[in-house]
């Protein structure tokens, strides 16, 4: 505002560019997925690939869109570029994730961008835990740094990280280049594994918890702006702390005590629910809507008494609803309870 006063008054080059530079006109927006099988087909199932894939892919096509119309409404004459910034797995079979650059499906102007963990040793190819990355999270986020500013021709408007890797990265980039941060954390660790700040010593061989926390704490800090789905995901309920309140202060012995983590009252945290693409989600009334040619494969699927190469055992009550769930077999995703409702 300061310069926009010194503008009506005496406008110069100067100020002008200072004034233009400031303004939030994100047109090139880089999002971090590091870890995983980050691909569009044949990676359902292999570790590390669950709902972000999706989340990121669908926010993708929402962001290009909303994008392209503020664009058209503004009169500009100007073409939106995203990148998904993740890694390349030279030892991926039967997907696209040892390619380094694939458009993705249903947009004109967004990519899905490898980049391979180099080593002192070579290129690394085998597929890596996200809990083991955290060494080559540095040169990975230089490696990366250069292939943006090669792809995009200049630096991004703002950056996106997602989960504890692509968030700690993004802060190094967005550093690096002075560019606008964001982060998303999917999953805080911390909360999902009782005592594990106190515990880490007991599980920091399996889930290198002390690199995970300390990451999370770095790249919370460092973001202009937190998106968490809920309010109870930051300051929690009655019952139980929030996912970020539970960063506010803790101890992990012998390694270090956090006394003002974050601050859970900041404005930088922002409330924006993923929802839900209606062309897959929709009431069960709506009868026209549903894929009827897949009917018959789905009931030999589920009834069929012969066993195959798809299925064992077969459901002996048709009269009883049928509740699809897909997740990996961890306490956390409480597939006991579902099974016992």
């Amino acid at each position: 505002m300061r310069i926009l006063s010194e503008i009506l008054q005496a406008p110069d080059p100067i100020n002008m560019e200072a004034f233009f530079s400031r303004l939030p006109v994100p047109y090139k927006i880089v999002i971090f997925s590091v870890h995983g099988y980050f691909g569009q087909a044949d990676v359902l199932g292999l570790p590390d690939t669950g709902g972000q894939v999706v989340y990121i892919l669908d926010q993708v096509k929402a962001l290009e869109e909303e994008l392209l119309t503020r664009i058209k409404q503004q009169g500009l004459n100007v073409k939106p570029q995203i990148l998904v910034v993740t890694r390349l797995i030279p030892d991926a079979k039967g997907n696209k994730c040892n390619q380094e650059l694939e458009p993705i499906a249903n947009t004109k102007h967004s990519l899905i961008v490898r980049v391979p963990f180099n080593t002192e040793k070579g290129v690394l190819g085998p597929w890596v835990s996200r809990f083991d990355i955290y060494p080559y999270l540095e040169r990975f986020s230089q490696d990366a740094t250069a292939k943006i500013l090669e792809l995009m021709e200049g630096k991004p408007d703002f950056i996106i990280g997602n989960y504890t890797d692509g968030n700690l990265v993004a802060s190094l980039v967005a550093t690096k280049l002075g560019v606008t941060l964001g982060t998303i954390a999917h999953a805080l660790e911390k909360t999902k594994y009782e005592d594990s700040d106190v515990k880490w010593k007991d599980l920091d061989s399996k889930y290198h918890f002390s690199c995970q926390f300390t990451a999370d704490m770095i790249a919370m800090n460092a973001a202009d702006f937190i998106i968490t789905s809920t309010y109870q995901e930051i300051a929690g309920s009655k019952k139980r702390p929030g996912q970020y309140e539970s960063h506010v202060a803790f101890t992990m012995p012998g390694l270090y005590r956090v006394v003002s983590g974050i601050n859970v009252f900041d404005p930088k945290f922002n409330i924006a629910s993923p929802g839900a693409d209606q062309s897959v989600y929709f009431p069960g009334t709506e009868k026209q809507r549903r894929f009827t040619e897949f009917q018959t494969a789905i009931e030999e699927l589920l009834y069929s008494k012969e066993d195959n190469d798809e299925h064992i055992g077969f459901l002996a009550d048709r009269k009883k609803p049928i509740i699809f769930s897909m997740a990996r077999l961890d306490t956390v995703k409480n597939l006991t309870g579902l099974t016992e409702w």
